[in-house]
């Protein structure tokens, strides 16, 4: 499908990708959406927005994955009826997303299969969505407990639940995960997340738009950077705004360091989880001098609020730059040694192959994205698809596998890693010599940008609008583990119950970027 079949007038956005947004009736609203579906496009992430209070409508909107780039699409929609046609027929990864969105927008999906609430637990006081225009604040009721969810109910002989969560043994984050088991083979599992929900989407509409990165790069902290690099994007798309190529080139610096130290970590977690601890002791050491190392060269361990509107607040002398060159190297000899105890030790062979597999044909019918979606046989990397300086100048290579179980989505991390490290060394000695930040001048009247940046997860994508007195209208933040969580239930049926938490960290989604 090229993107002139889908007959659509679109405006190209000006961002370092190809972007377009247009809008839909309700008829072209579900053709497109099937048109796509069946030519192996990705659906991105769905939303809703709401331009009362400016004199405008509310409206839904899709942004989509195509082989030209990503396509936004909205559909206006009125008082009388403010629903729109159900989009989960043909991606499955919109039901939770429409939930969420009935949830804070008030936009209810027609036709839909599962209306259940998603982030509203029955703890919001009653009133307006919080997305609305003329909505208060949702606060909770003092004493108020949580309304029973109602989960799916599976019978038979010999078949009980294990409730697992929200609070979990571990300092992590809170998500519920009720198993329907016979013995310790699991039938089903069901998520119930939105514990983390903070109001984000929200707390953007009280902030200026050259303050959102902040925000943005607070969604989810292992993700800080890829957040913040889409917010600014999405705001530089908006502005119509050009930035220095030693900005964007460090920017790429700094999400490659993310990407790393995020496998790093999950290594060596997946490596405890199957009874080595060597791994886990061996990958935390080399975790810690790696953010050791960015914290004096940005300011933070997470390279929080280094990435800002028109660049970067940092920039980096020779003698950092040939420091982190040669940790590069340094890291990469420890992996390679570690990847071969990996490799040959038996009994974590044992534990990752064949456990949690997700086969291309249902990775591809479920929407999986980033890491777990290369891990099963899925394509699809923006470093790669739609090359964006720097990138265009390294033809990064894409790490990809076909057995789609926990083994894979470790081979991938390790592959990643190496390649990362290698990206950086290239950034190190190419680095351009100019600005590293520019001013950014607000042209008058309302306008509208988009971010799109591969994370180490998979896509981060940001929509942005901007009222014409120059307050936010809507920012809408996306994570790729909207797409992941309804795999991961798939991927442990069959499997034995001890064997969750391994398969739940080789996916390792983010919570946090889930619940807004």
């Amino acid at each position: 499908m090229a993107l002139p079949d889908l007959g659509l007038d679109l405006r190209r956005l000006p961002a370092p990708l190809p972007m377009w947004h247009g809008q839909v009736g309700r008829d072209a609203w579900s053709d497109v959406a099937r048109t796509i579906a069946d030519s192996g496009g990705r659906l991105v992430s769905v939303w809703g927005v709401d331009r009362r209070a400016r004199g405008g409508a509310m409206a839904a909107c899709a942004a989509y994955a195509v082989f030209e780039g990503l396509v936004w699409l909205e559909l206006p929609l009125d008082d009388a009826t403010p629903g729109f046609p159900d989009l989960s027929s043909a991606f499955p990864c919109a039901g939770r997303m429409q939930r969420a969105m009935a949830d804070l927008s008030g936009l209810h999906a027609d036709g839909s299969r599962d209306d259940r609430p998603w982030l509203d637990h029955g703890m919001w006081l009653p009133g307006n969505p919080p997305l609305q225009h003329h909505a208060e604040p949702k606060a909770v009721g003092v004493g108020t407990l949580p309304a029973d969810y109602p989960f799916v109910c599976v019978e038979g002989d010999g078949v009980h639940e294990i409730a697992v969560g929200p609070v979990h043994a571990g300092i992590i984050e809170p998500g519920h995960f009720r198993f329907s088991v016979v013995g310790e083979k699991v039938l089903r599992l069901e998520e119930h997340l939105g514990y983390t929900h903070k109001g984000i989407e929200r707390r953007f509409t009280e902030l200026a738009p050259i303050e959102g990165h902040r925000l943005a790069g607070r969604v989810s902290g292992d993700s800080t950077v890829a957040y913040a690099w889409a917010y600014c994007m999405a705001l530089e798309s908006a502005w119509a705004s050009e930035i220095p190529a030693r900005a964007t080139w460090l920017r790429a610096l700094m999400l490659e360091r993310e990407r790393v130290a995020n496998h790093l970590g999950d290594l060596g977690a997946l490596g405890n989880d199957a009874a080595l601890a060597f791994g886990l002791a061996q990958f935390s050491r080399l975790r810690e001098d790696w953010q050791r190392l960015s914290k004096e060269a940005f300011g933070h361990r997470f390279m929080m609020d280094a990435v800002v509107p028109g660049g970067v607040a940092v920039d980096l002398v020779p003698p950092m730059l040939d420091r982190l060159r040669k940790q590069c190297d340094d890291i990469e000899r420890d992996v390679r040694a570690l990847k071969v105890v990996y490799d040959e030790h038996a009994g974590l062979q044992d534990r990752l192959l064949t456990t949690g597999r997700v086969t291309p044909q249902l990775a591809a019918q479920l929407g999986l994205t980033g890491l777990a979606g290369r891990a099963s046989g899925q394509t699809a990397d923006l470093r790669c698809d739609h090359e964006w300086a720097p990138y265009d100048r390294f033809e990064v290579a894409m790490a990809t596998h076909r057995n789609g179980d926990v083994a894979a989505r470790v081979t991938v991390r390790f592959e990643e890693t190496f390649e990362s490290l290698r990206l950086i060394r290239a950034i190190c000695a190419g680095l351009p010599g100019d600005a590293t930040h520019a001013g950014l001048q607000p042209p008058a009247g309302p306008t509208m940008g988009a971010g799109w940046v591969e994370g180490w997860r998979g896509e981060v994508f940001v929509a942005l609008e901007i009222g014409g007195d120059g307050r936010i209208v809507r920012c809408h933040c996306h994570d790729p583990s909207w797409q992941n969580w309804p795999v991961l239930e798939h991927a442990i049926i069959g499997n034995i119950v001890p064997d969750f938490p391994l398969i739940n960290k080789s996916f390792n989604l983010s919570y946090s970027g889930h619940d807004l």
